[in-house]
């Protein structure tokens, strides 16, 4: 039986969300992010609406250049509850035409609609009812790529956004892949890119006239993936529901800080969030992050991975101040800082050493410090070496 799988993804999801709720917002440049300050304001656009982009502004865009683009837009913060309870719906729906849905993120998700097509006829009537029952138990709408491979789907979904509804026929994936814009490869960052453009390359048809070997010789390993997205060589299953794959925290400071103190007490205080959402969840990890951005937008990402599983506050600290101290380049300013653990495993609790008094100390403080968050709630207590000014940062959150 061929394979059919649907990647569906929302249209300017939290911005359709927003001009949806509020009707004044309708057909207006929206961006959804943190406050511009009139052009001085910190922090990322999370998404704009379609108008909002035809004046060159898109996610992840600091706050301040799109109020430079746009400054007649409408500037709303995120409403992560409302967008969650949006999603879960959405989600809804994609399980009344499959069990095998493999979500990308909060607004879209693979679906294999193989097993399905006998209940609910073909792959495009599956495709054309999702889209539909979105829209009218919504009033939003979600572009579908539809093709027998993963990749394929993705890139497709894209192509006539907004509302758009694209297949790529098994028997014409080359006809289909040769004319797109080699900047339409799924994972490839920027710099990859530009390297694949150097050479020439502009096209996923110019990629494809090279054999594969050729391609390894010129990139490494990365040859035989260039080959197979070229050709849309894709054997990847719809995975259903991942799990959570790490926990993380950031900040941005409201102005960027040179102050080592303030930077120590905010690395303290992400670290504390982080492992509390982690004992939370009942998780442990063994890979910790740092997330370093300069004044300037200028990032660097560190981890280490150590022999043991933690959610403890105290350990995560020592060793995200360790990554900094590494790391971090002597007077430069900071502007954002950020903290995360991956690598979760099945240990419950750490092997402790009998002898081992200041873990034992350390994680019998963190039991008191949950128990107060739960009783009174998150804010309700707050360790001394990571109390924050009033005036330093505005907070975002992922997992």
């Amino acid at each position: 039986m061929q394979r059919w799988i649907l990647h569906v993804d929302m249209d300017a999801f939290f911005a359709a969300i927003e001009q949806r709720n509020h009707p004044e917002y309708k057909n207006k440049p929206l961006i959804v992010g943190a406050d511009p300050k009139k052009g001085k304001g910190r922090g990322v656009v999370s998404t704009c609406s379609y108008e909002a982009r035809k004046f060159g502004v898109h996610s992840a865009m600091s706050i301040s250049e799109a109020y430079k683009r746009c400054p007649q837009g409408i500037y709303v913060p995120p409403n992560g509850g409302l967008y969650s309870k949006v999603s879960h719906d959405i989600f809804e729906i994609f399980y009344e035409f499959t069990d095998l849905v493999e979500p990308l993120s909060i607004d879209e998700a693979f679906l294999d609609v193989t097993g399905s097509i006998k209940l609910f006829g073909s792959a495009l009537e599956i495709a054309r009812s999702i889209k539909k029952r979105i829209k009218e138990s919504l009033q939003l709408t979600a572009s579908v790529g539809m093709a027998s491979k993963k990749y394929l789907s993705k890139i497709a979904s894209d192509l006539e956004k907004p509302d758009g509804l694209v297949v790529v026929e098994p028997d014409k994936i080359q006809e289909f892949l040769d004319s797109l814009d080699i900047s339409r490869m799924w994972g490839a960052g920027k710099k990859t890119i530009e390297k694949l453009q150097k050479a020439g390359i502009n096209t996923f048809g110019d990629l494809a006239k090279f054999p594969e070997q050729t391609l390894k010789l010129k990139y490494g390993k990365m040859g035989s993936h260039f080959y197979r997205l070229a050709h849309g060589i894709d054997d990847r299953e719809v995975i259903p529901e991942h799990g959570v794959k790490s926990v993380s925290n950031e900040r941005t400071f409201s102005e960027d800080v040179l102050d080592l103190d303030k930077i120590n007490q905010t690395l303290f205080a992400l670290s504390e969030k982080v492992a509390f959402r982690l004992r939370k969840k009942s998780l442990n990890g063994k890979t910790i992050h740092l997330k370093l951005r300069y004044k300037g937008f200028d990032t660097i990402t560190r981890n280490k991975t150590i022999e043991n599983f933690t959610s403890n506050t105290e350990e995560i600290f020592q060793i995200i101040n360790k990554l900094f101290n590494n790391n971090y380049q002597s007077g430069r300013k900071v502007r954002l800082l950020g903290v995360g653990v991956s690598g979760f495993g099945s240990e419950i609790a750490r092997q402790l050493s009998l002898f081992d008094k200041s873990t034992v100390q350390n994680e019998e403080l963190d039991k008191l410090e949950d128990l107060v968050k739960k009783k009174f709630g998150k804010k309700s207590i707050q360790r001394a070496e990571g109390i924050k000014r009033k005036d330093v940062f505005n907070d975002f959150e992922s997992d």
